[in-house]
């Protein structure tokens, strides 16, 4: 199947954005070969820093097939903006959407024209206090299943010393390199043709991961921890110890009144 063109709005985006990614950071980029020259596929990226997408987006550009990213559908229709979303071929998510799959219906379609979906499966800039990869949701994989399309599990670190997660400002010197590495296909054939359960999307999930983070392990020349980090179990934790450091307020008051009509 041909690779789809580059098209003038991702060329625009490119002259606007290879500059200022050019003076702010080095690359070491790795992998390139690993990125498939023809047909749909999807790779799955981890996210650390609100810049890494560009970062990204500019290796690959890089290898000639242009990454088509997962939006929120409302940024389409807001000017410029929309229009250089809808020009380079972003997908939006639809997320009223009430049956999971339909809201990557437009994905699946992506991948089945030969376009190259590119996932960050956590959804979010990672929580984790390290920046490992934290647990993530199941959209890629179940792209993946419905297509049987090759998954490259990508790697990045870098971006989040220029700008660390959930701050705004930079960290301009010394200059930081992007480093990444993208690796072979996940081999995902053992999910095939069986049904999309919860419990199959999340090991399907976690063996795409499992797989970044391996990846960034190289990268990093780190052991990640054994356990991903769990936002959902993290806040739950975090609620049972704001509760038992909380006073039982009622029952304080009952043990006065109490104390008041024996006296």
């Amino acid at each position: 199947m041909p690779r789809r063109r580059i098209g003038f709005w991702y060329r625009l985006a490119a002259v606007i954005c290879k500059p200022p990614l050019m003076v702010l950071i080095k690359r070491d980029w790795r992998g390139m070969e690993n990125i498939p020259a023809d047909g749909g596929f999807i790779t799955a990226v981890n996210h650390n820093s609100h810049v890494d997408p560009f970062a990204y987006a500019h290796y690959q550009y890089n290898t000639g097939r242009v990454p088509r990213f997962l939006a929120k559908s409302g940024l389409f229709k807001k000017g410029f903006v929309g229009a250089a979303m809808r020009g380079t071929g972003q997908i939006p998510v639809y997320r009223e959407s009430t049956d999971a799959l339909s809201a990557f219906r437009a994905a699946i379609d992506a991948v089945e024209r030969g376009e190259c979906v590119a996932f960050y499966p956590e959804g979010t800039l990672t929580r984790d206090p390290d920046g490992w990869p934290m647990t993530a949701k199941t959209g890629a994989a179940r792209v993946a299943l419905q297509t049987k399309c090759p998954v490259i599990p990508v790697a990045q670190w870098g971006c989040n010393e220029l700008l660390p997660p959930y701050t705004k400002k930079p960290h301009l010197l010394p200059r930081k390199t992007h480093r990444v590495l993208a690796g072979p296909p996940v081999d995902l054939s053992r999910f095939y043709d069986r049904e999309m359960t919860a419990e199959l999307l999340k090991e399907a999930t976690e063996v795409i991961m499992a797989a970044i983070t391996g990846h960034l392990e190289e990268i990093r020349g780190e052991r990640a921890p054994r356990t991903p980090y769990d936002p959902r179990r993290e806040r739950i934790e975090q609620r049972r110890r704001t509760q038992s450091q909380t006073p039982a307020g009622p029952a304080r008051t009952q043990g006065t009144q109490a104390e008041g009509q024996s006296t």
